[in-house]
């Protein structure tokens, strides 16, 4: 066998050649108890993740509804400056994404995804209990007295204590670590309630992540309304007991279709994997494939993968340095009575935990170009309410509070999403021939050209708006609405950010599902979580970058993100932030172009059945 062939060969730990049987026969389901379920009928499917759904409506309910009242309850009733409020928030918003990481290595190393959202959901469930015993006990907030909207203002409010402010944010990082824990393992145990073996999985997947994505806006929905209408009525109090009292709800849900779940086996700690092949690898740097002592890539014989949970991963040619890993050399196993011996994993790798670490870096790129996308809702979530705040809210006779306006986005999603099937796929399908309408990459592509589209519109719009407010004399009064301007011209960029929401994070969540190793699908979904709370961090670094560079105080000249939007240049920020995405989507196009789908989802169900 010449070089080349021998470089890509599979050695056996029993001699001889047998590459894995199907890359997409999936791993088999197990009840809680870690036994295979007898019965796959009376478990998983539509049913069960029926009651996942609940969990997430709860769980964005909360979050959201947090994101939109946390900023005022510490501006208004803590006595915090706003800039300072603002900043804790987004922190809080920052890690609760950013951390998914955690959540997402104890369900694939450890707990399982079961266990894992019922720990953190309960420890959730803690967390806004906490925070409603904030506004509930007038011991844990500073004095109220005298603290009218012009004290506010000054800055003349009694502060609040430092215990006070710490039992305030230790409650809050709680629910934020909750939030982490759930996030990457709800949507993944909910795809695991189908079997991949099934004719038709694919089909079944597409829908279950679109009807996800619709329990996610569903409970921002309520935050948006219900929680606002609950604050302005009935106060502080009630709309944090009504959040803990949906997540207990939710909870006691979840809890209850336990019988009725698929689980999968967790896998043993991904990052100790990963470590192995990174150091194997490194050891074996100077090892060639074409040397006398180069016996093959090393991987088990049988169909079982040597990694709990997991199937078997076939070779593949990229990163073929990691390879070196697998590299078997004479003396690197030795027969003991014509049985192989365990190999040390930190010398030799499987091809199959070789193939793990190719996977994860291949989808890398992926959602590292969706974090423009989530810099781009977050500066929504407070830019455009800004512009709402200028702008005439009422339509007929109907006046919406502007802390609903980030509503539309989650309306336009509604509407998206009811007429996905019904529309876009069979249109789609004309143009592409996919018999979904489009890939996954593609409909993230899609999503992230909808997004550069919001955000140059909402830099015109904001144009007009200025131009309106110079001409008219509303240049000081920045918090006064505009009688002729309606703020429902946001609608335009409220619906193309939420069209790009639905193509790009619903495609983005099943496409890491579908492509991440068997028994690293948690930390998979967390790279979409990571992406949304860097885009947080990201967001927040460009608005000081911008702030600092176009705002001199000693000259007089106010920064484009002036705190009076009437003399800032709002249009200006748009239009960076357009340019910024246009770049990115421009990235995302060179990498989604070389990038190969390790299961191609239109083959999937066809290729098992053949099986």
């Amino acid at each position: 066998m010449d070089s080349d062939e021998r470089r890509f060969s599979t050695t056996l730990a029993g001699g001889g050649y047998d590459p894995p049987s199907s890359s997409l026969a999936g791993t088999t389901p197990v009840n809680i108890r870690g036994e295979p379920i007898a019965d796959l009928s009376k478990t998983g499917g539509w049913i069960a993740a029926l009651f996942i759904f609940g969990n997430e409506t709860a769980e964005r309910m909360a979050y959201f509804g947090l994101s939109v009242n946390m900023v005022i309850f510490m501006f208004k009733v803590m006595h915090r400056p706003f800039a300072a409020s603002a900043g804790a928030v987004n922190t809080f918003l920052g890690i609760s994404q950013a951390s998914s990481v955690l959540g997402g290595f104890l369900a694939d190393a450890y707990l399982g995804r079961y266990w894992t959202i019922a720990g953190f959901t309960t420890l959730y469930l803690l967390g806004l209990v906490a925070l409603t015993l904030s506004a509930t006990l007038p011991a844990l907030v500073p004095s109220q007295a005298g603290c009218d909207k012009l004290a506010m203002l000054l800055g003349a409010c009694a502060p609040a204590a430092t215990w006070q402010t710490a039992y305030l944010e230790t409650a809050l990082y709680v629910t934020a670590l909750g939030a982490a824990g759930i996030r990457p393992c709800v949507s993944s145990f909910g795809a695991d309630q189908f079997d991949e073996r099934d004719h038709g999985y694919a089909r079944r997947l597409d829908r279950f992540f679109n009807l996800f994505y619709l329990a996610v806006t569903a409970g921002a929905v309520a935050a948006f309304t219900a929680v606002v209408y609950v604050q302005m009525h009935h106060g502080w109090a009630a709309a944090f007991g009504m959040l803990a009292l949906a997540m207990g709800a939710s909870n006691a849900v979840f809890f209850a279709g336990t019988p009725l779940y698929r689980h999968r086996v967790p896998g043993g700690s991904p990052l100790t994997r990963v470590a192995q092949v990174l150091i194997a690898a490194f050891r074996k740097r100077n090892a060639a494939f074409d040397s006398g002592a180069f016996v093959g890539l090393y991987e088990l014989p049988g169909a079982k993968s040597a990694i709990r949970g997991s199937a078997k991963i076939e070779h593949t040619d990229d990163f073929t340095c990691l390879d070196k890993a697998a590299l078997r050399l004479d003396g690197d196993l030795s027969c003991v009575e014509e049985e192989e011996e365990e190999p040390d994993p930190w010398r030799l790798c499987t091809v199959t935990q070789v193939e793990e670490v190719k996977i994860l870096l291949r989808l890398l790129p992926v959602p590292a170009c969706t974090v423009m996308l989530s810099v781009v809702l977050t500066e929504f979530l407070t830019l455009s309410v800004q512009q709402a705040y200028t702008l005439n809210t009422t339509l007929s006779s109907l006046h919406l509070p502007v802390t609903c306006m980030p509503v539309f986005p989650c309306l336009a999603i509604f509407v998206i999403l009811a007429l996905y099937y019904r529309t876009f796929v069979p249109l789609a399908r004309r143009v592409t021939g996919h018999p979904r309408g489009a890939s996954q990459l593609q409909r993230v592509g899609l999503g992230l050209f909808f997004s550069v589209l919001s955000v140059a519109w909402a830099g015109v719009f904001e144009r007009y708006r200025r131009g309106y407010a110079v001409d008219h004399g509303y240049l000081g009064l920045f918090l006064s609405p505009m009688p002729g301007l309606s703020a429902y011209w946001l609608l335009i960029q409220y619906c193309l950010i939420g069209v790009a929401e639905v193509f790009c994070l619903v495609a983005l969540l099943e496409f890491l599902y579908q492509e991440a190793p068997d028994a690293m699908r948690s930390v998979g979904s967390a790279y979409a979580a990571v992406a949304g709370g860097l885009g947080c961090f990201v967001a927040s670094a460009i608005n000081s970058a911008v702030d600092a560079a176009t705002g001199n105080v000693e000259e007089g000249r106010p920064s484009w993100l002036a705190q009076n939007i009437n003399v800032g240049r709002f249009d200006y920020f748009y239009w960076l932030l357009a340019v910024l995405s246009t770049i990115n989507l421009l990235v995302f196009v060179f990498f989604a172009k070389r990038y190969k789908y390790r299961v191609r989802p239109d083959d999937q169900a066809t290729a098992t059945t053949k099986q």
